[in-house]
């Protein structure tokens, strides 16, 4: 059993201290689901709570010290996905069970059918609560259907994989910058991309119906789609939000569209997008059409540490350079 480094809790981070299992239910029921929440009796609470800001996820970090069980009837409105940092759980759903141990496996917990859950007394854990519907329509979204569906998640799925650890990386990432005073919190729009990467991502990787569609390699007219892509893409770069919408307007799978996209143009599409981002903004900036926080702002660019250092490595010097140029 492996441990992970957790990161330091910032102040804009909701922050739960209690030995008290009626606090703590309290506390979980507001973010979560209404639940018995079965405490053993066997030690004492150290109940931890850290909830990192967003509007319509929950992305939470929390243990309790003592060997616990949740009981839970269906959420409906959310998808949860746990991830052990610590110990090991068993999620029993739809009569299976299926158990999880820190750094080598993570627990989905569909919407539609009771949940119980138990946390051995050193278990710590991610908890990321998805909004149903929007999960739901991103999903349907990214593989062209015509209508939502429940997604049908295996409860368990590998974190051992290269695709696992990328999922865990992205859980380490968000929970960072949504925690960071002045970080993508504050911007709804980066914040939005952030969570849609998030979505992605475990759609391809935690094994669902979707999952065969997301990762399959694209056909003959794969080309064909590509250069047409790219046609829209420097035609208007600020209608792409995300990688749902180069889906969405190139009709290939996720999976196939990446493939593509690093056959013929030789990159990946979401850094293409950046690549001609960053041109209107060297163009916008030698034509004194605002300050660079502005300008970058205007083309996407929401984080300047990020921003400052994609654009330096494109064109040789900082932004702030091109905006004194002649």
């Amino acid at each position: 059993m492996s441990d992970r480094q957790e990161m330091p809790v910032s102040q804009s981070v909701l922050a739960v201290r209690t030995a008290d299992p009626q606090i703590a239910h309290a506390e979980l029921q507001k973010l979560f689901v209404e639940h018995e929440l079965q405490v053993s009796r066997d030690g004492r609470l150290d109940f931890t709570l850290d909830v990192v800001p967003s509007e319509s996820f929950v992305f939470g970090r929390m243990g309790f010290g003592v060997e616990i069980c949740f009981e839970a009837p269906p959420m409906e409105s959310a998808y949860q996905i746990n991830i052990p940092l610590r110990g090991t759980c068993v999620l029993d759903q739809h009569g299976r069970k299926c158990t999880a141990e820190a750094g080598r496996q993570g627990v989905v917990m569909d919407p539609v059918a009771p949940v119980s859950y138990r946390w051995d007394e050193v278990s710590r854990q991610f908890a990321t609560k998805l909004p149903r519907q929007r999960f739901e329509a991103h999903a349907a979204r990214l593989v062209g259907a015509s209508r939502a569906e429940t997604i049908e998640f295996e409860p368990c799925f590998d974190l051992t994989s290269e695709a696992g650890q990328s999922v865990m990386a992205t859980m380490d990432f968000v929970f960072a910058e949504l925690s960071r005073p002045g970080g993508l919190a504050a911007i709804p729009s980066a914040r939005s991309e952030l969570e849609s990467l998030l979505m992605t991502q475990l759609l391809a990787v935690v094994p669902n119906q979707y999952t065969p569609m997301l990762n399959q390699p694209g056909g003959s007219g794969a080309d064909r789609a590509v250069r047409d892509l790219v046609d829209r893409i420097e035609r208007d770069p600020a209608a792409v939000r995300d990688t749902a919408d180069l889906v969405a307007m190139s009709g290939l799978a996720p999976r196939a569209l990446q493939l593509a996209f690093r056959e013929h143009v030789g990159t990946g599409p979401m850094a293409f997008v950046r690549g001609v981002r960053l041109d209107r903004v060297r163009h916008d900036l030698l034509n004194g059409r605002g300050s660079v926080t502005e300008v970058a702002a205007t083309w996407g660019f929401h984080h300047p540490g990020h921003f400052a250092r994609h654009y330096r490595e494109r064109f040789g010097v900082s932004p702030s350079e091109t905006l004194r140029s002649p």
